[in-house]
């Protein structure tokens, strides 16, 4: 039977543990129903900003070994250069027992990006030169894959039906960069408005999209191997090296040997 219950709060009447208890379960419920199927990762908010020498972390909602996790403030995270690849952690606690509690606790922190860490879903990573700036802005979608000096997604795990996918900040930037090339390719133009229409894409979607707009065989590919052939996709595009040969007014020097 399909029921909603919901207690009734009147003068005269007691009230009893059950009524509280049918409050604190549904929200509860709710979420957990609703996400049941998600794989562990990202599944809404956590966005990153740099703001000087610190990290910006928004609040947001996780999912780790089927819990639901949520960040209901914006964090503050301090950085500095290493000169070193450095990984955002999301790092989770092993659940603490209290006497009227079961608490599921998880913290920010940095951590080097090749020691790993245990209970822990990265958020991002970098790799910072002395003296250099932070960014998490971007020049165009290769610039995602910058080695140094960039915040780079290619790790995040981002919560997905039954498998994680990839962050969609980059599926979003990718698909506005592939539309103001003016694409006439049917693939291009369905995945690219499904990518700025949806909340995110599922990792099969992109890479059947990859696999039938490049005629590859179909694979299930990591992050970077996506990130790979989307760029591919892009530079070869009718526009792609009309844009890249394009100047902005400065004169033009040739040399002649």
């Amino acid at each position: 039977m399909v029921t909603n219950v919901y207690p009734q709060f009147q003068k005269g009447r007691i009230l009893k543990r059950e009524m509280l208890e049918s409050l604190r379960d549904y929200p509860r419920e709710i979420v957990d129903l609703y996400f049941q199927d998600y794989s562990d990762g990202i599944i809404a908010g956590l966005d990153i900003t740099v703001d000087g020498t610190n990290l910006l972390v928004s609040k947001g909602i996780v999912k780790y070994q089927g819990h639901i996790y949520m960040l209901t403030t914006d964090y503050t995270l301090p950085y500095e250069a290493t000169e070193r690849e450095t990984a955002l952690l999301l790092q989770f606690a092993e659940p603490e027992q209290q006497l009227d509690f079961t608490q599921y606790s998880a913290k920010l922190l940095l951590a080097a990006a090749t020691a790993g860490a245990d209970n822990a879903l990265e958020l991002a990573r970098f790799k910072l030169k002395t003296g250099a700036i932070l960014r998490s802005t971007y020049t165009d979608f290769s610039d995602f894959a910058t080695e140094y000096n960039t915040l780079i997604y290619l790790h995040c795990q981002y919560a997905g039906w039954q498998k994680s996918t990839y962050h969609p900040i980059m599926l979003k930037y990718y698909a506005r960069e592939l539309l103001k090339n003016r694409p006439t390719n049917p693939y291009d133009i369905a995945f690219a408005l499904e990518c700025l229409n949806q909340e995110r894409i599922e990792r099969e979607v992109v890479d059947w999209y990859i696999s039938n707009r490049l005629e590859l065989a179909y694979q299930a590919l990591s992050n970077e191997q996506a990130h790979q052939y989307l760029t591919r996709i892009l530079n070869s595009g009718p526009n792609s090296k009309r844009r890249a040969d394009a100047h902005t007014g400065r004169p033009v020097r040739m040399l002649v040997d």
